[in-house]
């Protein structure tokens, strides 16, 4: 190959992708906005928890501290009791998604691999559930868990969350594009169903399951709206609820620092988590997306 050949070839890739790196740019234009329309409020948040009052309340926008006032994060800390409402938090999370899971994976499984009559229609029933708001059964909920005692308790806050579909609709997505083959050869080794759960299915749809447990640690962490109605005591308060009680003792336009250092601790360790694991949640979100 001549040395003017290697040239002109040369040449010519160099042209390609002169062309084509705009065309590349303008696919990262909506990305980059996306990711500022995110991330823009955080880090308001964030240095906001910093400031002083004459930082806050001026006319003139003041983007960095000056100085740093992180006495905002123990006025906070002392105005309301944060290590509790971190452990109600926690416990609410912890056992509202792992119930929510446990009951997913069963149920998708049945709807897959167990043979009977109408679990297409037990399906469509359960997807139901997703078009339904939650504030509309707020006030049936309500009345039947008072009626039993499960104001100001922990699984009267666990308990009505439990009758999701979210789960079981995209695990048995991702059950469906599971190969047969497998729980087939553990059906001819004498495996039940039970033992095909735990020995072949569980693995094979790990990262679907672990995305419906992150999604619902999400979701009970932020949940706001029926910790509100269901506790009335302020060491049974969760994060959100407690939030609210913070900004009701600070009523003061000079005591946003405060609110915001309590909204940073609030929102930081579902944040973090979630950031860690977002790889997971992806691949657990395409699983079940190529076979319906």
């Amino acid at each position: 190959m001549s040395a003017t050949h290697v040239d002109s070839e040369g040449t010519g890739h160099e042209w390609a992708r002169a062309q084509a790196r705009p065309g590349r740019l303008r696919d990262y234009v909506p990305l980059m906005v996306a990711v500022l329309v995110v991330l823009v409020p955080l880090a308001y948040i964030l240095l906001s928890s910093f400031k002083t009052p004459g930082d806050l309340v001026t006319q003139h926008l003041v983007l960095f501290p000056r100085p740093f006032r992180a006495a905002n994060y123990s006025d906070a800390a002392t105005k309301v009791d944060f290590a509790r409402l971190f452990l109600n938090s926690a416990i609410v999370a912890a056992v509202g998604a792992g119930l929510k899971v446990v009951l997913a994976i069963t149920t998708a499984y049945g709807l897959v691999f167990v043979r009977f009559p109408g679990r297409t229609v037990v399906f469509w029933a359960i997807l139901a559930t997703l078009m339904v708001p939650s504030q509309v059964s707020l006030i049936p909920n309500y009345s039947l868990i008072a009626s039993w005692g499960g104001v100001n308790t922990y699984w009267g806050l666990i308990l009505p969350g439990l009758g999701t579909g979210f789960g079981t609709f995209l695990l048995r997505q991702t059950f469906l594009s599971l190969p047969l083959e497998c729980l087939e050869a553990a059906q001819m080794d004498g495996a039940d169903h039970l033992r095909r759960l735990w020995h072949v299915v569980l693995p094979m749809a790990a990262p679907s399951i672990a995305t419906v447990g992150l999604v619902n640690v999400v979701f009970e962490w932020n949940d706001y709206l029926w910790p509100l109605v269901m506790i009335t005591k302020q060491s049974m308060m969760t994060l959100p609820v407690g939030l609210t009680a913070l900004a009701d003792s600070e009523s003061s336009v000079s005591s946003y620092g405060v609110v915001m250092a309590g909204t940073v601790m609030a929102v930081l360790p579902v944040l973090v988590v979630f950031a860690a694991l977002q790889r997971h949640i992806v691949t657990g979100l395409t699983q079940g997306g190529v076979k319906a």
